[in-house]
């Protein structure tokens, strides 16, 4: 049997993207080792495959990347050799590069995001510098190369002449069989829903300029946040101070199956990640193929990807950042909802984890071991 190992810096649970490439592991006969690590929230990983996640003493910043990489290099030296190692992100792929040679076994760079690009280290420049020269010296020893969108491709091409396979981060298109009203949400029944969900509700992700343009609209709109972030901390406390605690509601970080309830309630979602960066430039979150598949009209901003959907394919408004602009982009919206529903029917045949699944098992299939 062929053995796998995929490694992460986060908890093991929810992240779909790593989810998907298990699954289309398992169906090319590998067996499955995850490696991540354990917070205090963390919930129990309910899987069939086995995985290990690291006790550590700190959460962020250099200690952290020291100590993860650490103890993922010493684990996977003193496992028995896999046939294949798969890291997820640049945080992962130093222990993996080092076994994977020292076994002589092929390696997997999966890049989930443009790691240079991230907001948390643009103003970091001793920080900023490490990371790239680890790319730099790590990319073309990787066996091979995957990343989530054309553009992400294009820069990595751009920087190392080698292009990644592209598999797009795309929802499953089932949905819950059982489907949850609002009064087993705790929303408001005549209510029109705005909502944003995600584990990166951070700042510059356009929860701010969203919160601004509640205040413009009428009060049965409401604003649904569904995660988690660093952003939410102070819009929580905003709503407190300006009366608003109504009309934004907060959810905790939910299993996907639950969390997307709270989607299919909704009227309009949110993508507003703005353009102050060169990763968020680019980006083409999950959460846009969650909304299509809903059914529900997506206000986005204008950046590269998501627009090129959104508004390519006329299934949302795409809006600059700023609170009067969004505000009249959900009016426009209550106006005509029915405007979006046959593009969104076409979108969500086209935009789907089952058309998107054969591009990953060409990849895996490529694999030498």
């Amino acid at each position: 049997m062929k053995r796998v190992v995929l490694s992460v810096t986060n908890d093991l649970v929810n992240d779909r993207r790593v989810e998907r490439s298990i699954k289309s592991l398992q169906e090319q006969g590998y067996t499955i080792h995850f490696v991540g690590r354990q917070l205090a929230e963390s919930r129990p990983v309910k899987a069939s495959y086995s995985h290990k996640r690291f006790k550590l003493s700190f959460n962020k910043g250099f200690l952290f990347y020291a100590t993860f990489n650490l103890r993922l290099f010493f684990h996977l030296l003193f496992q028995k050799a896999f046939d294949l190692y798969w890291a997820n992100d640049l945080d992962t792929l130093l222990p993996n590069y080092l076994v994977a040679k020292i076994y002589r076994k092929p390696l997997v760079y999966d890049s989930h995001e443009y790691f240079k690009g991230v907001p948390e280290i643009q103003n970091r420049p001793i920080v900023k510098w490490v990371w790239t020269q680890l790319e730099n010296f790590l990319f073309k020893r990787a066996d091979y190369h995957l990343t989530v969108n054309e553009s992400i491709a294009n820069l990595l091409e751009s920087d190392y002449g080698l292009r990644p396979a592209v598999v797009r981060n795309i929802a499953e298109s089932y949905l819950p069989e059982i489907k949850k009203g609002r009064a087993d949400l705790s929303l408001p029944e005549d209510a029109f829903l705005l909502i944003n969900q995600g584990a990166g509700i951070n700042i510059d992700r356009g929860m701010e300029e969203a919160f601004e343009a509640l205040k413009l609209l009428p009060e049965n709109i409401h604003l649904v946040l569904v995660g988690k972030g660093d952003v939410i901390p102070f819009l929580k406390l905003k709503a407190r101070e300006e009366g608003l605690i109504e009309r934004v509601h907060f959810v905790n970080p939910l299993p996907y199956q639950e969390m997307i309830q709270y989607t299919l309630q909704a009227n309009v979602g949110l993508s507003l990640d703005k353009d102050t960066n060169i990763n968020y430039r680019f980006s083409l979150p999950n959460k846009l193929f969650d909304y299509i598949k809903c059914g529900i009209p997506v206000l986005s901003s204008q950046v590269k990807e998501v627009d090129k959907i959104v508004r390519g394919e006329g299934i949302g408004i795409s809006v600059a950042v700023e609170p009067k602009a969004i505000a009249e982009a959900v009016l426009s919206i209550q106006a005509e909802p029915e405007k979006y529903k046959q593009a969104l029917e076409i979108a969500a045949q086209k935009h789907n984890w089952e058309h998107e699944s054969k591009r990953l098992a060409a990849f895996i299939a490529a694999i030498k071991l």
